[in-house]
Order: structure tokens, then C-alpha cells, then sequence
């Protein structure tokens, strides 16, 4: 029988556990993102505090909305954090109208059934909201969005901007013309980056935008949000979503990620991307001077 001095025997254990401990946590989480600023900001959040608690994390972001839901469902992904809105029209087809808790309840539900999991939901509602600047003789006492579409069914040519999305989204100019009652003409939509549309509209090039109603331009260049009046639009809860089988080998995710969904609000994602919008700062940068601001 080999004798182990107590010593020896009292490392050998430190070690192990140090060496279950690394290797529980070395694992590597894949972070999915969407093409815009607010996405790009959460993804970049994610990475910086999963790399803070171990984690090896590849960041997969600048998709479009139906790649990185895919890419989650076939593995590709590990989690990201997708509007319970977009989960509940685009992807489960559900078409009634449902309060922000319904919505949130709902998806959980359908999702959970594929193996997706969706945690504690954040009260940042990145729902769509047409903006226009004051001052715009094509605008001009416009208030809401049955105003707009009275507007394009009386012939005025205005000009929207929209992402490359929106125009072929159920929950976006699709449905929003069915319900509302009118048709913009495609030689009036301009597809576009949304930086670049706030520009346009700045600039005049633009009449309205189909916004995102926590950018950070909105109060920058001082724009009026025309109302929802037939409440089209539904809550887009920012949340993080897991797969299932992640969430199982790393239940300590869980936790994690609900730290940061608690505590995000619409003033907060529009702070955020006003700081890399409109004062330029880097995504890293923002990322970063968060989560020390919420001391994590």
C-alpha cells in the first residue's frame, strides 16, 4: 500500500476540486446576437459577464431575426435574448391581441415545448414606434398612427424608413397595414440601416421611421412618437432565452442572466444606445461601464 503524507493528501484534494471547479466552468457558451444596436449591446453585456464567471464564450451576433432564432433551435446557439413579442407573432403565429403577461406566459410555453427556455423577462419594451420629426410640412399634426395611414390613403408621398425586416414581418408593416387600413407603396419604404434612417430624417430625406421605441435617437434629435391608437404592436419584453439542455448542464445560467434581465428598463436600453448611437462610444466600452455600474 503507497503511503500519502496528510499534506500531500490535503493538496492532491485542493487540486481536484480546483481542477472539477475549472473544468465545470471552462466550458463554452455560444452567445447569438441580431444586426442592430440594442442586440449588439445585451450580446456584448452577456459575454463580458459569462467570461467574469468563467465561462469561454463565442459571440455569435449581427444575425437577422429568423438566423439566430434557427440557429438556436439547431444547437448552433446557446442562448440569446429575443422580444417576446417577435416569439409570439413571428415564430408561434399567435395573432390575438394578449397583455404583456399573456404574451410573456405564452411563448414560455410554446417555446418550452422545443426545448427553448425563457427566463425572468426584463421591463425594457422594445416595442415599434413610428417617429416623426417636428417642423415636416409632410407630417405636420400627425398624432397617431391612424393619422399616417389617412395620410398614404389621401395620396401624400411619405417617405418611411424601415429596417430590411420590418416591411415582411406579420408584426410589422404587414399587419400594421391590414389593421390600420392602408398601403404605404413600395416606392415610399425605404429598407435601410437604422442609423442611417435617423440621419435621413434628420436630414429630411425622410418623413417617418418605423423606430424601435428604446433607441436612443428618439429624445436626441427630439422626435415625436406617434400613438399606437389600435394598439397593433405588442410588448417585445427584452429576455434571455436558453436552450434547455444548456440550461440543464449549467443551471448557475440561470441565475446569472436573471441578474442583468431584472434590473434592465426602457430608460436604461435607451441610455445604452444612446451612448453608442449618438455619443459614439464602443459597444465594449458600454458593455463594460454597465456591469460595473450594477456592480457585477
Amino acid at each position: 500500500m503507497t503511503f500519502v503524507p496528510k499534506l500531500a493528501k490535503t493538496l492532491l484534494s485542493a487540486a481536484a476540486i480546483a481542477l472539477a471547479a475549472t473544468s465545470a466552468f471552462a466550458a463554452t457558451i455560444t452567445v447569438g446576437g441580431k444586426n442592430f444596436t440594442e442586440q449588439l449591446i445585451i450580446a456584448e453585456i452577456t459575454k463580458q459577464l459569462l467570461g467574469s464567471k468563467g465561462y469561454t464564450v463565442d459571440k455569435k451576433d449581427g444575425m437577422g431575426t429568423k438566423i439566430v432564432r434557427a440557429a438556436l433551435e439547431n444547437g448552433e446557439v446557446d442562448l440569446y435574448w429575443e422580444y417576446t413579442g417577435t416569439s409570439l407573432i413571428t415564430f408561434n403565429k399567435v395573432t390575438e391581441r394578449l397583455s404583456p403577461e399573456e404574451t410573456y406566459n405564452r411563448v414560455k410555453q410554446m417555446d418550452g415545448e422545443k426545448g427553448l427556455v425563457w427566463l425572468a423577462p426584463s421591463t425594457a419594451n422594445n416595442t415599434y414606434a413610428y417617429v416623426v420629426k417636428p417642423g415636416n410640412a409632410k407630417t405636420e399634426g400627425l398624432e397617431t398612427i391612424s393619422d399616417l395611414a389617412k395620410a398614404y390613403n389621401d395620396g401624400k408621398p411619405i417617405l418611411m424608413g424601415t429596417t430590411a425586416e420590418f416591411p415582411k414581418r406579420p408584426d410589422g408593416l404587414i399587419g400594421l397595414q391590414e389593421v390600420y387600413g392602408f398601403e404605404a407603396g413600395r416606392a415610399n419604404v425605404r429598407p435601410m440601416d437604422l442609423g442611417l434612417a435617423y440621419n435621413a430624417l434628420a436630414n429630411g430625406d425622410l418623413d417617418t421611421i418605423a423606430a424601435q421605441a428604446t433607441d436612443g435617437q428618439i429624445a436626441a434629435l427630439g422626435l415625436k412618437v406617434l400613438k399606437d391608437d389600435k394598439g397593433f404592436f405588442p410588448n417585445y419584453a427584452l429576455t434571455p432565452v436558453v436552450r434547455k439542455q444548456v440550461l440543464d448542464e449549467h443551471p448557475d445560467l440561470k441565475d446569472t442572466l436573471e441578474a442583468i434581465s431584472t434590473k434592465l428598463d426602457d430608460a436604461t436600453m435607451q441610455r445604452l444606445n444612446s451612448e453608442v448611437d449618438v455619443e459614439k462610444k464602443t459597444i465594449e466600452t458600454v458593455a463594460a461601464d454597465y456591469l460595473k455600474s450594477i456592480g457585477m
